[in-house]
């Protein structure tokens, strides 16, 4: 894959905008060749050599089956893994899963360019499965959304019911299967073809023959997440000074009794942090471009900042970036890799969608943050 992937403008033949109207977070679509002619940039051999790696985030997980699908009985073995391992694998029913690997490959990367209509901070990453015939996870569904891109081979999915918290689940096991799966459809992808499944939705592949699976997946953060979080960011900024504190006081004829009043009151507090537009994007901002765990290798042909003035430049692809309009209409936050920069929108602009960057028409504040970039071997070389 050498060439520069776009956004897709059509998923098959409908245009996106249909498809975030009516399917996105609501129901699933199958497209077949949405990739025509794609072939998957790693092998299974790259696979297993990536889950050799200490900093690689990866799980074997091996199935032994029993009487009834739902009740089978599931190994999981987390990365590193020792390299004999594969001389003692069953010949089927087992799965490699390989964490984050946009991170690791260039190639790979490219594909989060594909879905790039769905802002940038919501994209996490792309994990790539293999696994021989009947290989798979079992039944299962996600918190999130996701497009499963055949890469190699077949993979039949079967989806199902909507799930929750509460959706009965294996007993014991060391991963979330269901114990129950209502298929609604059948469906046997092959390379090229991509499958949309909203979030809590039961899916179910198993592996025909070989197959290689990318899973391209989105961030969400759930709500307790974003309250407990964004709560002690602002809670570790407030001055010890501010307090409670009795505004309508009146002589209480039940002292044991919390008021209307004294509820008012902490609603109050609790609002006036809670509306601060300028923290709440500051914490979306840097939470939402923190880099996932896990290896993240130095880009190739970075920059330093030195040669900017005569060499054309961008942001490197394996950093995470988005932007968020200041009160002036002509500066943004800046937010790369859980960091913060005040710039102009225009570079804002530039950096989130991975432009390439003039930068002799940059102001002297932007050229800051570039430099700062650049030390960080942030930026890469267009020539």
């Amino acid at each position: 894959m050498t060439q520069t992937l776009r956004p897709f403008t059509h998923l098959g033949d409908m245009p996106i905008e249909t498809f975030l109207r009516d399917y996105w977070q609501k129901k699933p679509l199958l497209i077949r060749q949405a990739l025509p002619n794609f072939e998957s940039p790693l092998s299974a051999d790259e696979l297993a050599g990536l889950c050799l790696e200490d900093d690689v985030i990866s799980r074997l997980i091996i199935e032994t089956p029993q009487s009834s699908p739902f009740n089978s009985e599931w190994n999981v073995t987390h990365g590193p893994l020792p390299e004999d391992i594969f001389e003692t694998l069953p010949e089927n029913y087992w799965s490699l899963l390989v964490q984050h690997v946009d991170q690791l490959s260039p190639e790979v990367n490219q594909l989060l360019n594909l879905f790039r209509f769905i802002p940038n901070w919501r994209l996490d990453d792309v994990m790539i499965s293999y696994a021989p015939d009947k290989g798979g996870v079992g039944p299962h569904f996600d918190y999130y959304d996701v497009f499963l891109l055949q890469g190699h081979g077949q993979r039949r999915w079967r989806l199902g019911q909507q799930c929750t918290s509460k959706s009965p689940m294996l007993a014991n096991a060391p991963m979330k299967v269901l114990t129950e799966f209502d298929v609604q459809e059948d469906w046997v992808l092959n390379p090229g073809d991509i499958l949309y499944v909203p979030p809590g939705l039961a899916h179910w592949g198993t592996a025909v023959g070989e197959s290689i699976t990318y899973s391209v997946g989105f961030r969400a953060p759930s709500h307790q997440d974003i309250v407990l979080d964004f709560s002690q960011e602002v809670a570790s900024k407030i001055e010890e000074d501010n307090r409670y504190q009795d505004q309508f006081l009146t002589a209480n004829k039940n002292a044991g009794e919390i008021t209307g009043d004294a509820i008012e009151q902490l609603k109050h507090i609790l609002q006036t942090y809670m509306q601060d537009e300028q923290a709440l994007a500051q914490w979306l901002g840097k939470t939402m471009t923190q880099l996932n765990p896990g290896m993240v290798d130095e880009a190739e042909n970075t920059i330093e900042p030195e040669e900017m003035a005569n060499t054309p430049f961008t942001l490197s692809p394996f950093a995470r970036a988005t932007f968020y309009r200041a009160d002036s209409n002509s500066e943004a936050y800046i937010f790369i890799n859980g960091e913060v920069y005040s710039g102009s929108l225009e570079l804002a602009n530039t950096l989130s969608n991975y432009l390439p960057i003039d930068w002799l028409s940059c102001s002297d504040t932007d050229k800051l943050i570039l430099e700062t970039l650049a030390q960080q071997y942030l930026l890469v070389s267009l020539s």
